[in-house]
């Protein structure tokens, strides 16, 4: 059915408890060339303590899949020194996992359809469980590198099976709220989680501590899933050979994006000619994937309906929140590490974020029901706002105790904001049955990803782009014969009389100690322009839900009713 008809078989009915983006979506849903198999078999209710089990291994997979990145981006520093390595190029270790993971889910979808659900989650976790364990044997950085690669492959089925393990033990009235809910809070948890146990375990083996625990959780979620087998659905012959072609195709244009938009930063976007290649290859092969998947029947990517307008609104909804959620993931987190802190002295904000993610989940588990999601979008998008205009104001003397509140309110709203967001095609799928669930997710976590390393790049771009603009304001500012100046200078480099008695020596240290100061609240400008900038955003996303409400129930507040307004020009025509 093409986009139009979906909508004017939306529109030929009166609106009922869903949303209209959640029926379009439906009714414009493609409709697969074979036949779609039986459903899944009917709910059976499990003894609390087994649906304990499950849930305790849903949020094992959804814990073990993010320290993959978390640990990595947390503890940069401290892996580069092992590695014999720059910061810069250890960054490459998260560019190496992101490669196959970003786009992996979307062809494991048809995996999971062929050759059932069981099979398939028993079969993808020996991978990563073999690899994770081969890193244990690693330190040196090229086979590192290597390694983190075909870890991204292996953990690309865990998201789905953390999601499919905390369905399992709701019954179909509850999976929308309170078993999406909680699903969502375990995918949120690994990167406060990661800055918590970082200091610790570095402290006791370095390197081999992380893996160890990356290790642990693998053999963990080994167990639970041969001990707890999931509900599957009939299989169904759903792969041939161009899947194949289209896949490669997929996973270089977005291999190669991730790597840009994770690099580019670094290297500078200019700066470096194969960034511009990087971008050239994904645009060849992307419109390479458009042109076959436009002309086949049985797709792997629906083109036209990916690229329908609901669809594109659905994305970006989830990408602009992605972008905002980089605030906390990576604005407030390195606004500290500028200043000098690590994350021993970070311990109480990640407690702070871990629990306000548990908190906004458990609360949107209760509220959230169909119709609200606008209002809840709204109070999340406003929690974000304050948080990012309050982090705005932060000096060199901010520490992390000045900014537990603001940091608490954008934990919440972040909380809040995706749950509403899924449920609103999530539903949609459910009355698809499982396959087109699994369809949706991969979807749904290939925007995610997308979002999380666009969102950074732009963010730390933009903290760049400033610090070099009120670096050069400050230093304009800073005369030699300024007497303030030239006293802080003194005390500068009277402060090595005690290291050095090379009067040349002292100056040089001095000097280089006053230009790092005068850096340092650059940056701290720069963070609180990203900050603000961040804020904007927001309101800019609260104004465009207001309207885009108001246009949908402009009816609503209008003297004639539409139907009335038609019947009377029709009874004028007679």
């Amino acid at each position: 059915m093409s986009l139009r008809e979906a909508e004017a078989r939306v529109g030929s009915d009166e609106p009922g408890e869903e949303s209209r983006l959640e029926q379009i979506i439906e009714a414009a849903a493609p409709v697969p060339s074979t036949p779609a198999p039986a459903g899944p078999p009917p709910y059976v209710a499990r003894a609390l303590p087994i649906r304990l089990l499950y849930a305790l291994a849903s949020l094992t997979a959804a814990i073990m899949q993010g320290l993959g990145t978390s640990l990595i981006s947390l503890n940069l520093a401290q892996i580069a020194g092992p590695m014999e390595a720059t910061q810069t190029e250890a960054s490459w270790l998260m560019a190496a996992y992101l490669f196959p993971n970003v786009s992996l889910g979307i062809f494991l979808f048809k995996v999971r359809a062929q050759y059932g659900l069981r099979n398939f989650c028993e079969i993808a976790i020996i991978p990563f469980v073999l690899i994770s364990l081969a890193h244990l044997w690693v330190n040196d950085f090229s086979v590192a590198l290597a390694l983190r690669f075909f870890a991204g492959a292996a953990a690309a089925p865990v998201s789905s099976v953390a999601f499919l393990y905390m369905l399992e033990i709701f019954p179909p009235e509850k999976k929308l709220n309170i078993g999406l809910c909680m699903a969502l809070i375990g995918l949120s948890l690994s990167t406060p989680i990661a800055g918590l146990v970082s200091p610790s375990l570095l402290d006791m083996n370095d390197l081999q501590s992380l893996y160890l625990l990356e290790a642990g959780l693998a053999l963990i979620t080994f167990g639970f899933i041969y001990a707890l087998p999931l509900t599957s659905p009939p299989r169904a012959k759903v792969i041939n050979r161009m899947d194949f072609v289209s896949y490669g195709l997929l996973a270089i244009c977005m291999g190669c994006l991730a790597i840009v938009f994770t690099m580019g930063r670094l290297y500078w976007w200019l700066e470096a000619d194969w960034l511009g290649w990087l971008l050239v290859i994904s645009i060849v092969t992307g419109c390479m994937v458009a042109v076959i998947e436009l002309n086949r029947k049985n797709n792997l990517i629906d083109i036209r309906w990916i690229t329908s307008r609901e669809i594109i609104h659905f994305a970006g909804i989830l990408l602009v929140f992605r972008i905002l959620l980089t605030e906390q993931s990576t604005g407030a987190i390195n606004l500290f590490r500028q200043l000098g802190l690590f994350n021993e002295q970070l311990t109480g904000l990640y407690w702070l974020i871990l629990v306000g993610s548990v908190a906004s989940g458990l609360f949107c588990a209760l509220i959230m029901k169909p119709g609200r999601e606008w209002a809840i979008h709204l109070c999340a998008l406003i929690l974000m706002a304050i948080g990012s205009f309050m982090d705005s104001h932060a000096t060199v003397l901010t520490r992390p105790e000045q900014m537990y509140v603001s940091q608490a309110l954008v934990a919440f709203g972040s909380g809040l904001f995706l749950p509403p967001a899924m449920a609103v095609g999530f539903a949609a799928a459910l009355k698809k049955g499982l396959p087109f669930i699994m369809s949706f997710l991969a979807i749904f976590m290939f925007t995610q990803k997308v979002g999380a390393f666009i969102g950074s790049a732009l963010f730390g771009t933009f903290v760049t782009w400033r610090e070099q603009y009120h670096s050069a304001i400050l230093t304009s500012r800073l005369l030699p014969t300024d007497p303030l100046v030239v006293t802080r200078m003194q005390q500068y480099i009277g402060s090595y009389s005690r290291v050095t008695g090379d009067l040349g020596q002292r100056t040089v240290q001095g000097t280089t100690l006053f230009a790092k100061q005068v850096q340092q609240q650059a940056y701290v400008l720069a963070y609180n322009d990203a900050f603000f900038a961040v804020f904007l955003v927001a309101m800019g996303a609260i104004a465009l839900l207001l309207a885009n409400l108001a246009w949908n129930n402009r009816h609503r507040f209008s003297l004639v009713h539409p139907r009335d307004e038609a019947a009377s020009a029709g009874v004028s025509a007679q």
